[in-house]
């Protein structure tokens, strides 16, 4: 099982997720603006939300994933966002990178204090050398915070990604140890 611990930053906690973050994960995952570039489907319910945090925590336990929920240290039980390193892969060192953020809590800085937590944490307890983030190539915001955290735009991957109907880009950006 891989090691799991709560993390923190100057303005956040990096913690375990629990099933009393249902209604922020049902609103993050439910929400048109966050949802816009992640090519799923919006969560309905928070059954699902519950549902969702089960199979995220079920990563931890086969070494595939670990997902983090954000919060202010003066309110760690109140989440603001999910950070987490997914598609670990050991034997090459590597994992991908994924997060969503409260409409609220954005611009302020606070992702990019999550990605360099993430980032330590997988280059560190996980032994990972490569960090890799996927994403659409409209999301600029997301760009941005990356290229402000060491990943650098390695290429496009043309039509790579078929949601609603529609094939998408997929800009791929990277971080190595």
């Amino acid at each position: 099982m891989l090691p799991f611990d709560s993390l923190g930053t100057p303005r956040l906690v990096l913690r375990p997720l629990t099933a009393a973050d249902a209604p922020t994960v049902l609103f993050l995952r439910s929400d048109p603006g966050t949802m816009r570039y992640i090519g799923r489907d919006p969560l309905q319910t928070l059954a699902e939300a519950e549902e969702l945090i089960a199979f995220w925590n079920g990563l931890v336990e086969t070494d595939a994933a670990v997902t983090w929920g954000l919060a202010r240290p003066a309110a760690p039980a109140a989440l603001i966002g999910t950070i987490c390193l997914w598609n670990l892969q050991a034997a090459h060192r590597q994992g991908e990178i994924g997060y969503s953020l409260h409409p609220d809590s954005r611009g302020q800085g606070l992702m990019g204090e999550a990605v360099e937590a993430a980032a330590a944490f997988g280059f560190g307890a996980l032994h990972l050398h490569r960090i890799e983030a996927r994403l659409h190539p409209d999301n600029a915001a997301s760009a941005r915070l990356l290229a402000r955290h060491g990943f650098e735009r390695e290429g496009l991957l043309r039509e790579s990604f078929f949601f609603n109907g529609a094939f998408s880009d997929t800009l791929v950006c990277a971080r190595l140890e």
